[in-house]
């Protein structure tokens, strides 16, 4: 009887088991992400990745208009001499970096000579087509000195002569002696002109080439100062025309 009540309670205990309780334990399931999550997870990378794209370009110099930032450059040492124009001036009224300036001119030195330059074939060109068209020196020098008055007072631009007003204050001895060199080098053509006038029995033997090509230069440097403090191009058309009263006559003694 004993036997049998264990054998009962045996069976028993088979039978009210669960069959899936004989088995291995599952080992617990991973949850996979679900599509939000995926979609937030690509968005961020994404973000990321443009970022980075963004992040490149910072530190490359802005493009330009060189030849516009030429002319504003042109123009402001023209008004206000080279050294009282910063790199800083030159910079913003450029519209560039200082990078960009240094990258595309070099110093500001390299810069006013390629201004001088451009100044000298745009506005300052009528000295030298002047000299190379006109059949007399005192034909030429009364062009110049005309030309002069009108150029010097032109609106759109600053009063007066660049290679005159941009050597006022320089401390820069290589700045100072090349406009110094180029005034100097018109004179010297003046100079040139009536030496072959008084060869060619244009002018009198005794003109003194010399003193009248010198004078001729300093009545444009004057003009131009003249312009630069307001005179009018009918003032120094006037003024002109005393200068030119005192040009020896073909056959006339200069004194």
């Amino acid at each position: 009887m004993v036997k049998d009540d264990v054998s009962d309670g045996t069976a028993d205990s088979a039978k009210g088991a669960d069959p899936a309780s004989a088995k291995a334990p599952r080992p617990p399931s991973v949850k996979a992400p679900d599509a939000k999550g995926q979609d937030a997870a690509s968005a961020r990378s994404a973000g990321d990745g443009k970022a980075k794209v963004k992040a490149k370009p910072r530190g490359r110099p802005r493009s330009f208009d060189r030849e516009s930032a030429l002319e504003k450059a042109l123009l402001a040492f023209w008004e206000h001499g080279y050294e009282a124009t910063s790199v800083s001036d030159l910079t913003r009224v450029m519209d560039i970096g200082a990078p960009s300036l240094y990258a595309a001119f070099g110093d500001k030195r390299s810069l006013f000579e390629e201004v001088v330059s451009v100044y000298g074939a745009r506005h300052g060109s009528f000295t030298d087509r002047a000299l190379a068209e006109e059949p007399t020196a005192r034909a030429a020098i009364e062009r110049i000195l005309r030309e002069a008055a009108v150029a010097y007072t032109e609106p759109g631009h600053p009063h007066g002569c660049l290679v005159v007003h941009a050597a006022a204050n320089c401390s820069n001895p290589e700045v100072e002696q090349s406009l110094r060199d180029r005034r100097n080098a018109n004179i010297a053509a003046f100079e040139s002109r009536i030496r072959a006038d008084v060869a060619a029995g244009v002018l009198p033997p005794a003109t003194d080439a010399a003193a009248l090509a010198r004078h001729t230069g300093a009545m444009i440097q004057g003009m131009s100062q003249q312009a630069r403090d307001g005179a009018s191009r009918e003032e120094l058309e006037a003024v002109a025309e005393i200068a030119l009263s005192i040009w020896p006559r073909t056959g006339t003694h200069t004194g």
